[in-house]
């Protein structure tokens, strides 16, 4: 189906991709690109007419609901197209270790990386290094990982040493000409049946960091044949958190779907880079 790897074939793929770079990759990239650090609002293009919807960031666009999973839906949807110009390094993890990794650090890793106080990109990291150490929500678990080693081994931990997994992720068959489109459900939605899921999302950093959770309440896995008004085509990873009444109040979903937290179940799209662990048994493989 093209939304998932055998695990050897894409980690070497991901590793060679993203840590190509060291440090000084890292500190060159920042100083060449204002790109390499991005605010969600940076991506903002011409949106969908969505009447209650026209003032939203145009990137919090990745909301549904379970009632949406039907065959004809259609729904304004974020996809940003992956540019790996712009893309930051991901570091080994003895070079990542080495790093300050921590708000306290800040003005150090300011300096470190060459960025300028009170930018877009030092706001961008900011953002990143207090949401990095904010305590987990009652029942997740979750680490900001600063290499490749560290997200897989969150991922064998939660999982068990043992129990082999694959990684699903977006696939654009064919490139929208925009980044926020609307999108047309093609198929029956397919339902990955999983006992525990960890989902990594890319956070604007100096280097690559992902952002990897788990929950113990319920969570369904979908895989969706999307068409968009703009030619595209994609092949969606979305997850639904049947419960959501740990959350905040300030959540962007809820915002953008009207409702309160705990009242019904959250669905949400997964860009390209971002990746969704699940234990290889959820394909019934043995």
């Amino acid at each position: 189906m093209g939304i998932h790897f055998p695990i050897k074939i894409f980690l070497l793929h991901l590793l060679l991709v993203l840590s190509s770079h060291g440090s000084e990759g890292a500190r060159e990239m920042i100083t060449k690109s204002n790109n390499v650090l991005r605010l969600p609002s940076d991506h903002a293009q011409a949106s969908p007419s969505s009447s209650h919807m026209d003032h939203l960031d145009p990137s919090m666009m990745i909301f549904f609901t379970l009632d949406d999973l039907k065959i004809g839906k259609k729904m304004p949807i974020y996809f940003p197209m992956k540019d790996s110009s712009s893309t930051p390094p991901m570091l080994h993890k003895a070079e990542a270790d080495s790093i300050p990794f921590s708000y306290k650090d800040f003005p150090y890793l300011l300096k470190l990386f060459s960025i300028s106080p009170n930018s877009p990109q030092a706001i961008a990291m900011e953002n990143t290094l207090k949401e990095c150490e904010l305590k987990p929500i009652k029942g997740e678990t979750k680490i900001c990982a600063t290499s490749l080693e560290s997200m897989v081994d969150f991922v064998r931990e939660t999982f068990g040493l043992e129990t082999k997994f694959k990684i699903l992720t977006t696939t654009h068959l064919i490139k929208s000409k925009t980044h926020l489109d609307n999108y047309t459900i093609m198929q029956e939605p397919k339902e990955i049946p999983v006992p525990k899921m960890v989902a990594c999302h890319t956070m604007p950093y100096a280097y690559t960091v992902f952002y990897c959770h788990s929950q113990q309440t319920e969570n369904k896995v979908f895989v969706l044949s999307l068409k968009g008004e703009n030619g595209g085509r994609v092949e969606a990873v979305a997850v639904c958190h049947m419960d959501t009444s740990q959350w905040s109040h300030n959540h962007a979903s809820f915002r953008v779907l009207g409702i309160k937290p705990g009242t019904i179940p959250v669905c949400h799209f997964f860009k390209g880079d971002n990746l969704v662990y699940v234990p290889l048994l959820a394909y019934g493989d043995q």
